[in-house]
């Protein structure tokens, strides 16, 4: 078998990066014939479709990727199977999609979603984003490159570090988890909180609009956010470097920290919908909080990154749901109690870890995959 991986390459730190490089070393890993190549490089794209000619193109994106996952190899008589996240609804290319032998998504809930807006659904399967245990694991925190990290980011000896990480925070839940940190007053063991963000003019505003919420919740000075570009070799270091990690997310499609994090022996807070059902198992590596709202929309607005002209206005036939809000006070009491036991942390850990090795190593996926392949497409 001779697969071409289609995705952000050479890998930025980004999520569909890291998803797309993780599935391109798994194959090399399992003896697959795998090249890689960026998802936007036609001339690049044709270069590898004639001379090495691949028995299957994969991409990863989201469905407004068509025209560079799905149309362009098959111009060229080559097989695509699209591996794609959410992306509010699809807007465009049923009929493409539609006409696929095997579309992978990363969750069950995207499943749902791509159902839910036209795709006959079955033709999908699927297939969790990897994660490299081998990188993302635990540390003492005597380890100097964790210790480290606690000095650079202001945390005491005698402090919990409780973590969100995001291209924003709020996106990640991070104002919930702030309001029911706020209920805890001095209940719990001394804390610091900390969100870290990318640097972009979306997550700047958003960082303003999280602080001031700090301070009106009386906590600023227990909070910390850093924005600053850092490669995939720190991150695993950044999370082991805290106690808990609290993503209870507006919308998640898979929530490869979530993952990573229990890599590294942490015990999570999520929420109790999207791709956390399949991801996280409440009580045992996670809490998941009850959902409090969700926000539902009529209407939205797309432009040319979808198919359309800009501006072009689409009226839902039914509401649908844009985004989730986690319950504030089941967020208090699953952080209450994991900051009260510090042997729940590391059992929880202990068996995040453990399942995360089970069923979302990377070479693991990139097995998955293979047997996709032969399954639906009868190649070998």
């Amino acid at each position: 078998m001779k697969v071409l991986v289609l995705y952000d390459y050479p890998p930025s730190p980004g999520g569909l990066a890291t998803q797309g490089d993780l599935l391109y070393k798994g194959l090399l890993q399992s003896g697959i014939e795998a090249q890689a190549v960026h998802f936007e490089s036609a001339q690049e794209k044709e270069w590898y479709y004639r001379w090495f000619k691949p028995d299957v193109v994969v991409g990863i994106g989201y469905w407004g990727h068509t025209p560079h996952l799905i149309l362009h190899p098959q111009r060229y008589g080559v097989q695509a199977v699209p591996w794609l996240v959410a992306d509010g609804y699809i807007a465009n290319y049923h009929e493409v999609l539609n006409a696929l032998p095997l579309i992978l998504v990363t969750s069950n809930w995207v499943k749902d979603v791509y159902i839910r807006d036209g795709i006959k659904g079955d033709n999908i399967q699927v297939l969790p984003v990897g994660c490299d245990t081998d990188s993302f694991l635990p540390r003492d925190p005597s380890d100097p490159k964790v210790a480290v990290v606690r000095e650079a980011l202001g945390v005491g000896t005698d402090e919990l570090m409780i973590l969100t990480i995001g291209g924003d925070a709020a996106s990640k839940g991070a104002q919930e988890v702030m309001q029911a940190l706020a209920l805890l007053g001095r209940e719990v063991p001394p804390w610091k909180y900390v969100c870290k963000v990318w640097p972009q003019p979306r997550t700047e505003a958003q960082t303003l609009m999280d602080m001031k919420l700090a301070t009106q919740l009386g906590i600023e000075k227990h909070v910390v956010f850093t924005s600053n570009v850092v490669s995939r070799n720190f991150t695993p270091y950044l999370l082991d470097a805290c106690d808990i990690y609290a993503a209870p997310s507006r919308l998640e499609g898979f929530g490869m920290p979530q993952v990573e994090a229990n890599a590294c022996g942490k015990p999570v807070i999520g929420i109790k919908a999207m791709a956390m059902l399949d991801t996280l198992v409440h009580g045992e590596t996670a809490f998941l909080a009850d959902v409090a709202t969700e926000v539902r929309i009529g209407e939205t607005i797309l432009g040319r990154e979808s198919g359309f002209e800009e501006g072009h206005r689409v009226v839902f036939q039914n509401f649908r749901t844009a985004d989730y809000r986690a319950s504030v006070y089941d967020i208090a009491d699953h952080l209450r109690r994991l900051m009260a036991e510090p042997d729940l942390r590391r059992r929880m850990g202990e068996a995040g870890r453990a399942r995360v090795k089970a069923m979302y190593d990377y070479r693991v996926v990139a097995q998955q995959f293979v047997q996709y392949v032969q399954e639906h497409l009868g190649i070998s």
